[in-house]
């Protein structure tokens, strides 16, 4: 029984870790699509189009740096 827990458990970080690189590819792309909107709304080229795209990897950065604390955690 304490195995198929501890099967579990690592099959669970596992999915966690496997998120990340979708997640790092998944923020900038909103950022820039949301930006490039405003961008063609405002008409104001660039400046959205670059702000939400920091805000993206911004965005994804900090739930990487979650997902991989919320990991350990369950590792220890």
């Amino acid at each position: 029984m304490a195995q198929k827990k501890d099967d579990a458990g690592w099959i669970r970080i596992v999915g966690l870790l496997t998120v990340i690189p979708f997640l790092l590819a998944i923020g900038p792309l909103i950022g820039y699509f949301i930006g490039h909107w405003l961008d063609g709304y405002f008409e104001t080229e660039p400046i959205f189009t670059i702000i939400f795209l920091i805000l993206g990897f911004i965005a994804a950065g900090k739930e990487t740096y979650n997902l991989i604390r919320q990991a350990s955690r369950e590792i220890d």
